[in-house]
């Protein structure tokens, strides 16, 4: 009796770390694709600068399933102490790091405010200097969801960017794209015309667009923080029930 339920938990065990170096080997796939750059993604890209940290994210995340399901169905069909030990750690210390995570970002949620990002946008945004990381997130930000500094426009004012810009209001990335007719309308918009610059803050604008998913998000983490519990239960006691 006992052989033939370490013998189910062996099979289940393989069958579940199979999907996951599945899932693993087709984002790595995707993301290897679009690095590659076969249909001009990193055009897009570079029209939207969020996408491209987000590949290495994706990159990331395939290449951590890649081996864990790699692990997991070698250590499960080969009955394997030392693979299956290994897998068990991997899976705790990815539980542990996202535990941490939460905890970390419930301790500083009250710090990440409005004003924490006004104050950052001020002494931080240089506007055209790409190589500055600071600098080309807000771009992204802004160009992503259509909006302008944190709160609005204003936000600008006594700030960095109009130190090294001072004959302009907002930077380029606040212009609305499809009110451009060459560079009269850009440097309009650049210049204080309000009918050419977005005027929504972007704090608003990235909440209302995350709100919808938080709920989502949530329950996807906790779903995938009990999958991995149980996936280090049935490593361990597969890995005591071997001889």
């Amino acid at each position: 009796m006992e052989g033939d339920c370490l013998s189910c938990m062996k099979y289940l065990m393989f069958i579940f770390n199979f999907f996951i170096f599945l899932g693993g080997f087709l984002l790595l796939g995707v993301s290897m694709w679009v690095l590659v750059d076969p249909l001009g993604f990193r055009e897009i890209m570079a029209v939207n600068p969020l996408l491209f940290p987000g590949v290495y994210v994706v990159l990331a995340m395939g290449s951590m399933l890649f081996l864990l399901g790699f692990l997991g169905c070698c250590g499960a069909i080969r009955e394997n102490k030392c693979l299956l030990l290994f897998f068990s750690m991997l899976i705790l210390f990815i539980f542990l790091a996202e535990l941490a995570a939460a905890i970390l970002a419930f301790l500083f949620r009250d710090h990440l405010n409005r004003d924490y990002f006004t104050r950052e946008l001020k002494r931080h945004y240089q506007g055209h200097n790409n190589s500055d990381v600071f600098t080309s997130m807000w771009n992204g930000i802004m160009t992503t969801f259509h909006c302008c500094g944190v709160s609005g426009p204003e936000d600008f004012q006594e700030s960095l960017f109009r130190l090294l810009s001072p004959g302009h209001m907002v930077p380029e990335a606040c212009c609305q794209r499809n009110s451009y007719h060459g560079d009269v309308s850009a440097e309009q918009c650049m210049s204080g015309r309000v009918a050419f610059r977005h005027n929504k803050g972007c704090y608003s604008a990235t909440v209302n667009y995350f709100e919808m998913y938080i709920y989502s998000a949530g329950a996807l983490a906790i779903a995938v923080l009990t999958i991995e519990l149980f996936a280090m239960v049935f490593a361990m006691c597969l890995f005591r029930g071997i001889q």
